[in-house]
């Protein structure tokens, strides 16, 4: 018999009844050292008090009245989102899966209302994820998400992950006038925390500009301060013309959005898309109390320090540990263990350590705790990570 919850995810055996920070406690009493938090959602950590004031006073006033009247919490929050980064105009979801739809349609409506409707096709690579819609896992192209969906929707081109010259040579070729966009994660999260070299971003961005595309940059996982940087992208220098956010802008509130450049968003005019539940109070309320803090300069320049730290606080547990890890890669907080083993059997192992992590493509383990964990957090995190290792190296012997 079916369950009463449908069956598409392979749970671990863990419940939890409550969090603090980057703990979170199981219905048995035991406490956990969250490395995962909530798949990089949890920005700054479980019951934030500042996040739970900002939810609880605008719970206490307005929670909905929908997109058919002006939201001034949707507006307090797009203009603090343009003050901070590229954009000119964002348009708000309730999820990264939502935001990578209206990119998508964003970018063909461009050529559309500039007169070169025949200009549809989006340059992807393997190893992308941008949500579970039926063109979101059209744009990532793996045989894993699109078994048995068919028939997809049509127009994506998509190429190796970019490693050598003649990738990037590749990339060059399939950018063509029939190309409406460029869309890639800047570090992919569930393709294994591969990091998109700073000068591939160059590269991709003159592309882009020389052939009249779009980049549209997805920015879910790796965006809101987890690198080191607001976003990403920052890193290189380089800004994109329309961005997927999601995840941690709403700090554990289901919250996305798509940033655009005035230009790339001039023919999305009245009717053209549209949400009942983007962008209400709720979200908006607590997405703007994250933003002021995740933005602030100091706070970015921790999430570097703590990214710094923890790195080289993992490199020695790889030494430690040759058997069981590879390396370390990622920027900032957003940390992968390339295993030589499973990760799936690293991320039990840590279950019985009372560390939690995500395992993730390319023998990748991921390491993405809340923004706000602490020096001596860090410590006890990877001291646990320490004895998961030994445990599996034991039972290798």
């Amino acid at each position: 018999m079916i369950p009463a919850v449908l069956p598409t995810y392979n749970r671990a055996p863990l419940s939890f009844v409550s969090g603090e920070g980057v703990w979170l406690t199981a219905t048995d009493g035991t406490r956990y050292l969250d490395l995962g938090a909530g798949i990089a959602v949890n920005a700054l950590g479980h019951a934030n008090p500042e996040l739970v004031a900002a939810l609880t006073a605008q719970a206490g006033r307005l929670w909905h009245v929908s997109n058919l009247y002006q939201i001034p919490e949707q507006e307090r929050l797009a203009a603090l989102l343009v003050d901070r980064s590229f954009a000119d105009t964002v348009f708000f979801t309730n999820s990264g899966t939502e935001a990578a739809e209206l990119a998508i349609k964003m970018a063909r409506r461009f050529h559309h209302g500039n007169g070169r409707p025949d200009r549809v096709e989006i340059v992807a690579f393997e190893g992308a994820f941008h949500g579970r819609s039926t063109g979101a896992i059209a744009a990532a192209g793996s045989e894993k998400m699109v078994a048995g969906f068919g028939p997809l929707m049509p127009g994506f081109v998509h190429l190796k992950w970019p490693e050598s010259e003649a990738d990037h040579a590749a990339i060059r070729a399939a950018v063509t006038d029939r190309t409406c966009a460029v869309i890639l994660e800047p570090i992919q999260g569930e393709g294994g925390i591969r990091v998109v070299p700073d000068q591939c971003l160059k590269g991709l961005r003159d592309l882009c500009d020389t052939t009249g595309t779009l980049l549209i940059l997805d920015e879910v996982q790796c965006g809101m301060g987890r690198t080191g940087r607001l976003f990403a992208h920052e890193w290189a220098g380089i800004a994109p013309d329309i961005m997927m956010v999601a995840k941690g802008i709403g700090g554990g509130f289901p919250l996305g959005a798509v940033l655009a450049t005035e230009r790339a968003a001039e023919s999305m005019t009245a009717g053209s898309h549209g949400s009942t539940y983007g962008g209400n109070p709720l979200a908006c309320a607590v997405g703007a109390r994250v933003m002021e803090i995740v933005a602030d300069p100091a706070f970015l320049a921790e999430v570097n320090r703590k990214g710094g730290l923890l790195r080289q606080r993992l490199e020695a547990l790889v030494a430690a540990h040759p058997n069981v890890f590879e390396g370390v890669r990622g920027q900032g907080l957003m940390l992968g263990l390339k295993c030589r083993i499973a990760p799936a059997d690293v991320v039990r192992a840590g279950y019985g350590e009372h560390v939690l992590t995500v395992p993730a493509a390319d023998g990748v383990v991921r390491i993405l705790p809340p923004l706000t964990i602490a020096d001596d957090e860090i410590a006890e995190a990877v001291r646990r990570l320490d004895r998961a290792a030994a445990v599996l190296e034991a039972q290798a012997a």
